[in-house]
């Protein structure tokens, strides 16, 4: 679990939960729950049900799959999906989105974090890495698959190996007034941002940080070359 990816959920949690409804105890889920230097658990509220779910027994899997495209769960049984750092690991993580979406009730949020950027890391394969247009490209997805699902925002986060993608979708979007937050409401550090209603891009950009990171790179060696 590396920091951005921590800090991230925690302000998804500070944005959100206070519009979860409360009838009963509230259902998280955690796909890909294996507690690999910390757990998005750590910054869950604590009056929610907690479940880790991962196709490997290890610390923080309460639930495993027999097939990571199958949750063991009932339809509109959940109030609130995780995925932090694993759909860049699933070969077909479309599908996993629609499995989601079934699990969730209609006021049900999806909190996705793949990276953008990074190093090839199996666990066990390394499929993908998500733009600014992933997000959009879901919701056209699900409405494919008769789906009234919406992006309520999305972003790159600025910064870090990884530079997070971070995604929120709501199950169903009759439901959007009951979520008046948003992360975007209070983070500075991201780029290529989109909210519901939004038709710009917040932050844009066209050129990723690694590339600004080279070019300076480059600027500082070219100046050191001439004054020699």
């Amino acid at each position: 679990m590396h920091p951005s990816a921590m800090n991230n959920a925690a302000q998804f949690f500070d944005a959100y939960s206070a519009s979860i409804p409360m009838e009963g105890q509230p259902r998280v889920i955690d796909i890909g729950a294996q507690d690999v230097n910390g757990s998005l658990r750590q910054v869950a509220p604590p009056q929610f049900e907690y479940v880790g779910l991962d196709f490997q027994k290890a610390k923080g899997v309460d639930v495993l799959l027999e097939d990571p495209y199958v949750l063991p769960l009932d339809d509109a049984s959940v109030d609130i999906a995780l995925s932090s750092s694993c759909f860049e690991h699933s070969e077909m993580f479309w599908v996993v989105f629609l499995e989601v979406m079934r699990v969730l009730k209609p006021t049900g949020l999806f909190y996705l974090n793949a990276p953008s950027a990074g190093s090839f890391h199996r666990y066990p394969v390394d499929c993908w890495r998500f733009y600014p247009d992933s997000g959009r490209a879901l919701i056209s997805w699900g409405k494919r698959n008769g789906l009234n699902a919406e992006l309520l925002e999305s972003f790159t986060q600025i910064g870090g190996r990884w530079q997070d993608y971070i995604a929120v979708f709501l199950k169903d979007s009759a439901e959007i007034e009951r979520f008046p937050a948003r992360i975007l409401d209070r983070k500075k550090d991201f780029e290529n941002g989109q909210r519901y209603g939004a038709p710009e891009l917040l932050n844009q950009t066209q050129i990723c940080q690694n590339d600004r990171k080279l070019d300076a790179i480059g600027s500082i060696a070219a100046e050191k070359m001439f004054v020699r």
